[in-house]
């Protein structure tokens, strides 16, 4: 973990569970390294309950490793990555070459199948502190030059993303006394579907603590804003672009864009063992001496000793525009991306898109269709989907609030949503976590008819709970599963209606173009804006096709477009299923139909973006 000791968290939290789900890692590591777990949003309902926990760094390392060293068939070989080996592209695929491995840095090289890069903050990493900057990924590390030079001469469209980790602090020289403590849950929650409990009792957890800075802290900044490189940079368009963290703001930039407040710091510990106390909040970039300065100006931290300065990190990213559904490049065959490349934060986004690109790295490999998650399937496909259709321009958080079916996504149901599917078609999931799946399943189908059995009249359940109003449009009895629906904060004709919306999504999805199709000579009601929009986006939901719903997140495609897309997608439908009909029904299908009509439109597309740009100029 290279910068919070934490995982989970209101949205992120619904990610782990998923990963789990799938059989990943961090949940269950995470269940054997927590010293501090904490269920976020229990005022609200739980459909929207995010799971966190503090974790011990060390703990947490020793149970990774020995997972990842133990796992059967998994040759472990650490090595810096400068170059990927490359080939002749697979004719009936887009791409312009196919990866075969990879080259270390010492020059010898992996052989691969397909390669998954994960490169986090190093790709061409730059750490700032003050004025001071220095080429690295990550305090101490070397960054990956050579590998962003391949990247970029094949054509990969790149920008540039900021974030930053705050000064860590030793524990004995903090006076608690008077900051507001924050228990952890009792009992805790674990991760992971196969833990019963977590390791730790609950008694043991360790408590965090909350203090606020001052106008002090505020001043400080303010007044040494030309001492900090990272916050001066300003905002320009990709390739050098430098895009701040909205979601995991430097203390400078709340201050800059919320002055004369207070503003959180949380006191976290790193480890049960462990001096560390990791500041949430106060991520900051200035000359360590000042850093100093304003850590001793928040009440509590005025003795306090800095173990090691706050510093930010710039890196290079690469539009996930590039990437099918399946993660996998469309320039480079068999290339998969995951995580901070993709211009996504944070420890659960990067384990959500690892797990995705590595069930199909492995089914790549061996011929089988992609493993897609879609938008109503889980928090991941929003998640994928969101990066593919949309992009980003600033590093990408996961919230409850970016996903749509909320209530039937739930972080307590992500295991009946996805781990069937993970063992038959992915081949990711455990025979025992399937086991386990199936016996979950049939006991919720076994207690949900037995609530439904269970049926009595109004005025008889009125005697039974006198305590708790129960309504209905009904006269017919009602089983106790309605009345302890009506008890509860998730309805069911909440979750039925749902359930018909993502019915209605999965349709849409289900109306496919082709990947390669021309947008600029299809017979449709289209504005040339739209064509434009559409021919550079071009998102992928399976292998060589696209759908409607995808086409519809893309900004700037207009609810008039989409239907005139249904109606071009109907219609040659229709037409296909007639010539089906006929013999030598190919003739019908010239390899390039309109292709006049396309020229055309480009001429005009093209002729449209010059003087645009005489007009910028």
């Amino acid at each position: 973990m290279s910068c919070n000791p934490s995982f989970g968290g209101i949205g992120k939290g619904h990610l782990m569970r998923e990963v789990d789900a799938l059989d990943g890692l961090c949940g269950r590591v995470c269940d054997r390294s927590g010293v501090h777990y904490k269920v976020l949003n229990r005022c609200k309902g739980p459909a929207v309950w995010g799971l966190r926990a503090q974790i011990d760094r060390g703990l947490y390392k020793e149970h990774m490793q020995k997972e990842i060293l133990n796992t059967p068939l998994l040759t472990v070989h650490e090595a810096s990555v400068e170059d990927l080996l490359l080939t002749e592209p697979e004719p009936d695929r887009p791409g312009k070459c196919q990866v075969t491995g990879v080259v270390l840095g010492d020059g010898s090289t992996v052989h691969a199948g397909s390669v998954i890069l994960t490169t986090g903050t190093f790709l061409r990493g730059m750490i700032l502190i003050g004025l001071e900057t220095y080429p690295a990924g990550r305090l101490g590390d070397q960054p990956a030059i050579g590998l962003a030079q391949t990247l970029e001469k094949l054509g990969f469209a790149v920008g540039r993303l900021k974030t930053g980790t705050p000064p860590r602090l030793a524990k004995d020289t903090i006076d608690f006394s008077g900051l507001q403590e924050r228990a952890a849950d009792n009992p805790p929650v674990p991760f992971s579907f196969l833990s019963e409990a977590v390791w730790i009792k609950p008694e043991d957890q360790l408590l965090c603590y909350l203090t606020r800075t001052t106008l002090k802290a505020q001043e400080i900044i303010c007044d040494n804003l030309h001492l900090n490189n990272h916050v001066r940079e300003t905002t320009r368009g990709p390739r050098t672009a430098w895009h701040h963290s909205r979601y995991c703001p430097s203390l400078e930039s709340k201050v800059l864009r919320f002055p004369n407040r207070e503003h959180q710091v949380w006191l976290e510990p790193e480890g049960l063992e462990s001096n560390v106390i990791y500041p949430q909040g106060v991520s900051m970039t200035l000359p360590a001496e000042l850093q100093e300065q304003v850590i001793r100006s928040i009440p509590g931290l005025e003795k306090a000793k800095i173990l090691q300065p706050g510093y930010g990190v710039q890196y290079d990213f690469l539009d996930p525009r590039q990437l099918t559904a399946s993660l996998e490049s469309r320039l480079v065959q068999r290339l998969f991306f995951a995580g901070q490349i993709n211009g996504t934060t944070g420890y659960e986004e990067a384990a959500a898109q690892g797990v995705i690109a590595g069930i199909n790295a492995c089914l790549r490999v061996r011929g089988k269709p992609p493993f897609i998650v879609s938008r109503t399937e889980g928090y991941i496909g929003v998640l994928i989907d969101d990066l593919t259709t949309l992009g980003t321009s600033e590093p990408y958080r996961m919230f409850t609030s970016r996903v749509e079916f909320r209530m039937s996504l739930r972080p307590d149901n992500a295991d009946a949503r996805l781990t069937h599917r993970g063992f038959e078609e992915a081949g990711c999931v455990s025979q025992q976590r399937y086991e386990e799946a199936v016996k979950m399943r049939a006991a919720l189908e076994d207690g949900i008819a037995t609530l439904k059995s269970l049926q009595f009249s109004i005025s008889k359940w009125s005697q039974l709970v006198p305590e708790v109003p129960i309504s209905s449009s009904r006269r017919l009895p009602l089983s106790l599963l309605v009345v302890s629906q009506q008890l509860s904060i998730l309805p069911e004709w909440c979750v039925e209606n749902q359930q018909q919306e993502i019915e209605e999504v999965r349709r849409d999805e289900a109306l496919r173009l082709p990947e390669d199709l021309d947008y600029f000579a299809i017979d449709a009601s289209l504005s040339l804006e739209v064509r434009e929009k559409l021919d550079s986006n071009r998102p992928q939901t399976s292998l060589f096709f696209t759908s409607i719903g995808a086409l519809s997140r893309i900004p700037g495609i207009t609810p008039a477009a989409i239907v005139n897309l249904l109606r071009f997608v109907k219609t040659n439908h229709q037409k296909a299923e007639k010539l089906k009909a006929l013999p030598q029904a190919d003739k019908y299908f010239p390899e390039k139909m309109y292709s006049e009509k396309a020229a055309s439109q480009r001429q005009i597309s093209a002729k449209s973006s010059e003087e645009k740009q005489e007009y910028l100029c």
